[in-house]
């Protein structure tokens, strides 16, 4: 530990958070106070990585290296603050690509060490979770909260800021991960989420798909299935000489890949009886589930808060609010923090519980 952690102030009212992710193709930093935004820069090199239909770990590393000082100053300047004025550096240690995060850690790791201000290692996927604080700062628990991303797809319940339980998981691919996969296999460019949802728009969901997902397994996904199935009917037609619907293809996956995550988050939120739900990661940019998500909330008299699209995808605000919740419960890194490509979902939620429940005693 270095000396500034003697003089942490895990109490102050609203403390200035600098926020860096680098996880992936996305160079991002932000200041928040308390849970206001001050600043929210970002680099993306997702138009050169699309050149080659996905992310190139080589090329983001080289990307965030040339542009990570930039971004960090400009975040600051816009904020209105001064350097001195930061009360710690948050930033995503995993998971992600390796060299991509060696970039954000080594610069937050020397920042915090130059200025003599405290490090917080942030879990990217904690990171989706508390982009919920920056639409509703008042935000309490409990609440249910469903995570889709590239990497992950879950339901959690959430007991406290630091405490969650995993209700269900996705048991192989990820929901952003399969909607990649399937816009790759339509001919889509990269990132295929957002080709997808547009493309679905000219389409209808008669395209019969797996029923595998719905009811049953309790709380768990599965879209390798559904995948598949879609790979299966695109090859199917070409064989026949037949021409493939994109559309209707894309239109008939998205739905059978966001009703199921619709269904099974409602459920867990009535069977835990909580009043609010959120959502989370990459996927819940997706038009098509914040409209399902928002009607079925409203159907069964749930509040829900869903981040703006902008802080659903990867940015540095998210990894700033996480920041802060692990401000608050004076959980701390020192020079030995290291990147981490992954770190598994409970492994994580395990961490941050232990870490809460010895906060709590020491106070």
């Amino acid at each position: 530990m270095y000396d500034c952690l003697e003089k942490v102030n895990i109490h102050k009212a609203e403390p200035i958070i600098l926020g860096i992710e680098s996880s992936c193709d996305e160079t991002a930093a932000a200041v928040i106070r308390g849970r206001k935004i001050l600043s929210d820069e970002i680099a993306s090199s997702a138009s050169i990585q699309a050149e080659f239909g996905g992310v190139v770990p080589e090329i983001a590393s080289r990307a965030h290296t040339d542009e990570i000082a930039k971004v960090v100053d400009r975040a600051i300047q816009k904020a209105g603050i001064t350097y001195q004025d930061i009360d710690a550096v948050a930033v995503t240690y995993g998971a992600g690509l390796l060299g991509a995060l060696l970039v954000g850690v080594s610069f937050a790791k020397a920042f915090a060490y130059a200025l003599n201000k405290p490090l917080i290692a942030v879990n990217h996927i904690r990171g989706h979770l508390a982009a919920a604080y920056l639409d509703e700062p008042n935000l309490e628990t409990p609440f249910v909260t469903l995570l889709a991303s590239g990497g992950h797809t879950a339901i959690l319940y959430a007991k406290s800021e630091g405490e969650f339980e995993i209700l269900g998981a996705t048991l192989d691919d990820a929901a952003g991960e399969a909607f990649d996969k399937v816009a790759r296999v339509l001919g889509l460019k990269y990132p295929g989420g957002p080709h997808i949802e547009r493309t679905a728009k000219e389409g209808k969901p008669i395209i019969p798909m797996p029923k595998m997902l719905k009811g049953g397994g309790g709380y768990n996904f599965s879209y390798s299935g559904l995948k598949t199935a879609v790979i299966n009917y695109c090859h199917t037609k070409q064989q026949r000489g037949e021409e493939v619907n994109k559309a209707d293809v894309a239109c008939s996956f998205q739905a059978a890949a966001v009703d199921v995550l619709v269904e099974k988050t409602i459920s867990a939120a009535l069977e835990k009886g909580v009043k609010i739900v959120t959502a989370g990661g990459g996927v819940a940019a997706n038009g098509y589930l914040r409209e399902s998500l928002q009607q079925a909330c409203k159907a069964r008299g749930l509040k829900l808060i869903l981040p703006e699209k902008r802080y659903c995808t990867d940015n540095a605000a998210m990894i700033a609010s996480e920041g802060l919740v692990q401000y608050k419960l004076g959980n701390f890194a020192d020079m030995t923090l290291t990147a981490k490509a992954s770190i598994p979902l409970a492994a994580t939620l395990e961490t941050v519980q232990s870490r809460a429940a010895k906060a709590k005693e020491e106070n």
